[in-house]
């Protein structure tokens, strides 16, 4: 795998989809820095994301979240995001003009799997829906603004960010 030609590559999916550890190695592939912008976030927020949505609310989180994603540098680097960015058309077209955009696609059995083995995600939701309510209704946000979907439920993290590279090189 060679260096990518994009200088700015973004991933969007649900938590437990394997943003962050498929784009450190994707990173790695690709020759970008690596941006986890939920670490941005907690960095500005000094607290968890769990922690403000506990204290604070989801809403609040999203609120951070826009702010942080709209002025966070994104140039020459693989950006992971937070799970909730596709309710915000500023930070999705954004994220879309800097470079492509790729949805980690993972089955909801497979997601609950991962969430419950690390709790307290601080998952950017009202207390009140299930986590199968917030999958299916960001699924079609995350399809429509995913320039690349790839499968990142088959294969360990090594073999999603290959896939993701090879995806890469015929755009």
């Amino acid at each position: 795998m060679s260096k990518s030609h994009f200088n700015t590559i973004s991933l969007i999916g649900m938590p437990g989809a394997g943003k962050s550890t498929v784009g450190v190695l994707l990173a790695k592939l690709s020759g970008l820095a690596f941006n986890d912008t939920d670490l941005a976030i907690q960095t500005a927020a000094n607290a968890t994301l769990q922690e403000i949505v506990d204290s604070r609310g989801y809403l609040a989180l999203r609120a951070i979240e826009e702010e942080i994603l709209l002025a966070v540098p994104l140039a020459g680097a693989v950006v992971a995001t937070g799970g909730s960015v596709v309710y915000s058309e500023a930070i999705m077209q954004r994220l879309r003009a800097a470079g492509p955009v790729v949805y980690l696609k993972v089955g909801l059995a497979a997601l609950e799997r991962r969430v419950a083995a690390a709790p307290n995600r601080g998952i950017a939701c009202d207390a009140g829906d299930s986590f199968a309510t917030v999958y299916e209704e960001r699924t079609p946000l995350y399809e429509r603004y995913a320039d690349i979907i790839v499968d990142a439920q088959s294969g360990d993290s090594q073999q999603v960010a290959n896939r993701i590279m090879a995806r890469l090189a015929t755009v």
